[in-house]
């Protein structure tokens, strides 16, 4: 009994942790190129980038200092309350910037965007049905522009002053651990909380704010190395890809070259899953990382994403080249090693389970997917293929009552899985000749009814697209990127009128 409460409470804690971190993930993931253009700014016009431009440069300090938080804030009001929210939320984030003239905002667009749409949104629950006929565009539109108004003012006098010093107190932290030369123990945090999903909090959280500004000051980052670096990911798949058994050895290459230039570190996750010691591979591979960039004190202009090292690399400081190779070089050689150690004694049992008819790799993707609350992309990108969902009332047999022009993939954050998704659909449309069907890909957090037809999502997400778009038709899949699904799909579509 006392095993079983206990173990709730951790994964209620686990899950409340992930989705906190999913909801920061959908304000920064959706404005990182906005992040990268400031970052290619910079790293070209100001007085030691590569092509110095006094003029150019000024675009450098309203951009960090105005334009990203606003468009986090924006992105977080709209995921609460659609524009009306990201209006009210852009108006009383605006406050807080005006109140920390030497704090780049983030945190607080992050805290202050979505809790200003909630406000709205409650606010307009309350005169909601009983605003007289003719009246409503005035109501709305003062009503919005006062609690922008007053919100603006709380946003200068508590939010402003309770930021800066959050900022400061973390950014004491961080230049602590850094004088001291602990920062490669951020590493046991970091390297377990990735193969769980519970990086996003601490990246989105605070590594991105925190390195931001640090970048603003010194023109780079240690930070945005902390959990984007592929080594410790790539050192564990080259170690697999030469000491492991069956399909996790035959799949490694593969995913190594997926992780390495694709930037998507998941892939490796279920690898790690398989033995929970190589955690420890992980753990060392990014130390190693971290110390070598300190040694070196490299670091990135802006963030790196996806944690590929082409983004690496497109990113880093003119004068840390040699330190961000040398970190990916060592961290990648060092988790190898390890893992070579981990692997090499425990394969006779491996190959004993293999000869049985276990499948170990299979196994670790479903406990990753169930880490990540449902939607993984590593089982598309690995060719696990598992049954898809059972039909249900609203993923039966697809009939296309009103003309499909629009299909939506949809998914947490609406870039990763769901932009695969999107595309392996639209190459089908194309190869059965069907014209005039728009494909995107879309978090659920944004769809608006009626603006699709069809709605594609991954099983445990579809419950939720439902909510937010029900006059359209939803297919469920278990896989992004090869659904049989899809097939019916455009079966549909090209037999429609």
């Amino acid at each position: 009994m006392t095993t079983t409460s206990t173990d709730t409470a951790g994964n209620g804690a686990r899950v409340g942790v992930q989705r906190f971190g999913t909801f920061l993930s959908g304000m920064v993931m959706p404005n990182i190129p906005a992040f990268i253009a400031w970052g290619l700014i910079t790293a070209f016009f100001i007085d030691v980038g590569w092509t110095p431009n006094e003029g150019l440069a000024s675009i450098v300090g309203p951009t960090i200092h105005y334009l990203l938080p606003l468009l986090i804030a924006n992105t977080g009001g709209r995921m609460v309350y659609d524009t009306r929210g990201g209006v009210v939320a852009t108006i009383a984030t605006m406050g807080a910037i005006a109140a920390a003239p030497d704090i780049h905002m983030f945190i607080g667009a992050m805290a202050l965007g979505p809790l200003a749409a909630w406000i709205m949104k409650k606010l307009d629950g309350l005169w909601e049905d009983k605003i007289k006929p003719g009246f409503e565009m005035l109501v709305n539109m003062f009503s919005a522009g006062i609690v922008g108004f007053g919100l603006a003012i709380g946003g200068f006098y508590l939010i402003g002053p309770a930021v800066t010093w959050i900022t400061h107190v973390l950014g004491g932290g961080v230049n602590w651990l850094i004088e001291t030369g602990w920062l490669p123990l951020t590493s046991i945090i970091i390297e377990p909380a990735k193969v769980f999903f519970l990086n996003n909090a601490i990246n989105h959280g605070v590594l991105t704010p925190l390195g931001t500004e640090q970048a603003d000051e010194a023109g780079k980052s240690i930070l945005f190395l902390l959990e984007a670096n592929p080594g410790p990911g790539v050192g564990i798949l080259l170690a697999f890809a030469i000491f492991g058994v069956g399909m996790a050895r035959a799949s490694a290459p593969g995913a190594m070259i997926i992780q390495f230039f694709g930037g998507i570190h998941e892939i490796y996750f279920p690898y790690v899953l398989m033995k929970p010691a190589l955690v420890l591979a992980a753990i060392a591979g990014g130390a190693t990382g971290v110390a070598t960039n300190l040694i070196f004190q490299t670091g990135l202009r802006a963030p790196a994403a996806p944690g590929s090292i082409i983004a690496i690399l497109i990113q880093t400081a003119s004068d840390s080249y040699v330190g961000v190779i040398l970190s990916v070089i060592l961290s990648a050689t060092v988790s190898f090693l390890v893992a070579a150690v981990i692997l090499r004694a425990s394969r006779s049992r491996d190959l004993a389970a293999e000869a049985a008819g276990e499948n170990k790799l299979a196994e670790a993707v479903s406990q990753n997917a169930a880490n990540k609350g449902g939607e993984s992309r590593v089982g598309s990108l690995l060719g696990e293929n598992g049954a898809e969902a059972t039909p249900t009332a609203s993923t039966a047999t697809l009939t296309t009552v009103a003309p499909v022009t629009s299909i939506i993939f949809a998914c947490d954050a609406g870039m990763g899985s769901s932009a695969m998704g999107a595309s392996v659909l639209r190459n089908k449309l194309k190869k059965a000749g069907v014209a005039g069907i728009t494909v995107t890909n879309k978090a659920i957090a944004n769809l608006v009814d009626g603006e699709a037809q069809i709605v594609i999502t991954h099983k445990d997400l579809t419950e939720r697209a439902l909510g937010k778009i029900p006059s359209a038709q939803h297919v469920s899949v278990d896989n992004f990127m090869n659904s049989p699904r899809y097939d019916e799909v455009v079966q549909a579509v090209a037999d429609q009128p």
